[in-house]
């Protein structure tokens, strides 16, 4: 058996560092923290105390989505918010294309976007915490 204690880093592969970084860090407001010296271009963010986002610039990836249209069913990862409106809000003054799932049978009020490379990110609040209002 084996016995988790944490989820540590997502990684994802993207085709335009620079595009990606303006992504990941003025859209989502995430803070890039050092990585080590590897000899291909990516980025690290950290989440939380210990969990991590790494970038990794690789455009051949057979993983980067050609159809970028947003569903909540594609593979993604996701990122407990604050406030549900208030990140409705920013992702709308930003022009981020979003997928509203407010009252999902999950429990969780969900946003879908994606990233340039159309990786899906959701964002989500408890549909029971204050943090939920709409």
């Amino acid at each position: 058996m084996i016995h988790y204690q944490e989820l540590h880093h997502v990684s994802l592969t993207v085709s335009n560092l620079e595009r990606a970084k303006r992504f990941y860090s003025e859209i989502l407001c995430l803070t890039e923290i050092k990585r080590p010296d590897f000899k291909f271009e990516g980025a690290w963010y950290g989440i939380g105390q210990h969990q991590q986002l790494h970038l990794i610039v690789f455009p051949e990836s057979q993983t980067i989505r050609r159809d970028k249209k947003l569903s909540s069913r594609e593979g993604h990862f996701a990122l407990r918010v604050q406030s549900y409106s208030e990140t409705l809000n920013w992702l709308k003054k930003n022009g981020v294309e979003i997928l509203e799932k407010p009252n999902s049978m999950s429990g969780f009020a969900q946003i879908f976007c994606a990233d340039p490379d159309g990786n899906l990110i959701e964002l989500n609040v408890d549909q029971n915490s204050k943090g939920a209002s709409f």
